[in-house]
């Protein structure tokens, strides 16, 4: 009679452990098994590889668009694509208690982190702008102690600060060591963006993570659509292969599909844990600036790659 009660049947209740990572993820595979969390980090490593490619995508775009219409144009195409996925999919709207979030989401990773890198990259190179991507996990994972009352390990801690000091040395080592006037605007655009990391990767615990920064880009589309309209009229707009091919990639796969599978993979293993993998995308996107605008770096790479790599397997670990 048991087997055949409908009143006996087991339900899933999305429970957080003591570490503050959720024991089951939206996609119904168990975030505390070893399944579910090489999910995870795979999502959360394939982010980070989209990710990487920004830098060199904006300076690709940047060659046929000025700095805001780039900006507002790149979300403008996320918010669409990321809209009609909704609208297809006949998604509700979140419940009003996430719109909070969904704001510091949208105002951190839609509108603050490429507006401000964006500008920077005027005058600095992606080398350069690097400095930003390698000190973001160490903050993001500051913030997201503060935020989600989560306790990482002391050894997380010291390979976490391990790893910032040796890509910050590394990228102010490759850049020169000289300040720039963007650094301001790079500085800024760590804060922003690890706040909007912390509180997408907390809203993904209870909703999908694509619909996270699906509502968050369709928060900004009121701003986002006359902004681009107005900084396409004064801007001046040149159409070549790079313009376009920069535009594209920073909207559909910075913007979107790389924010998807990150949210999902910070949900999956943790906020901590996942911010550490972008330890590697400094170096991922000086490999993509040496391939793709033909800028150079020296051979303390391969010993910066290594020392990463091994502070990412200890915060992995602890």
């Amino acid at each position: 009679m048991r087997a055949q009660s409908s009143a006996t049947a087991p339900v899933r209740i999305a429970v957080d452990t003591p570490s503050g990572t959720p024991a089951g993820t939206s996609s119904g595979t168990p975030a505390g098994t070893p399944s579910g969390k090489s999910a995870g980090t795979l999502q959360a490593a394939l982010g980070v590889t989209a990710f990487s490619l920004t830098f060199p995508a904006t300076a690709w775009g940047l060659e046929g668009f000025g700095p805001w219409s780039l900006v507002a144009v790149r979300s403008v195409l996320a918010a669409l694509l990321a809209g009609g996925c909704l609208l297809a999919l006949r998604i509700p709207l979140p419940d009003r208690a996430h719109w909070a979030g969904l704001a510091v989401v949208a105002g951190g990773v839609v509108i603050g982190f490429p507006l401000l890198s964006t500008l920077a990259l005027k005058t600095s190179t992606t080398a350069h702008a690097a400095v930003v991507v390698g000190l973001l996990p160490l903050t993001t994972a500051l913030l997201s102690a503060l935020r989600t009352g989560s306790r990482p390990s002391r050894t997380f801690w010291a390979a976490a600060l391990a790893g910032a000091a040796a890509v910050a040395a590394f990228t102010v080592q490759q850049s020169g060591g000289a300040l720039t006037s963007g650094d301001l605007y790079l500085f800024g655009a760590l804060l922003v963006c690890a706040a909007g990391y912390t509180e997408g990767g907390r809203l993904a615990r209870t909703m999908p993570g694509w619909q996270v920064i699906g509502w968050a880009l369709v928060l900004c589309l009121p701003l986002t659509l006359p902004a681009a309209a107005l900084a396409l009229s004064y801007e001046p707009v040149e159409l070549t292969a790079h313009s376009v091919t920069g535009l594209l990639w920073v909207a559909a796969g910075s913007q979107f599909l790389g924010l998807l599978v990150w949210y999902r993979g910070m949900a999956a293993i943790g906020i901590p844990k996942a911010s550490q993998l972008q330890l590697a995308q400094p170096l991922l996107t000086l490999v993509w600036s040496a391939l793709l605008l033909g800028e150079h770096f020296t051979a303390a790479a391969p010993l910066t790659a290594v020392a990463v790599l091994v502070c990412i397997a200890v915060t992995q670990r602890s």
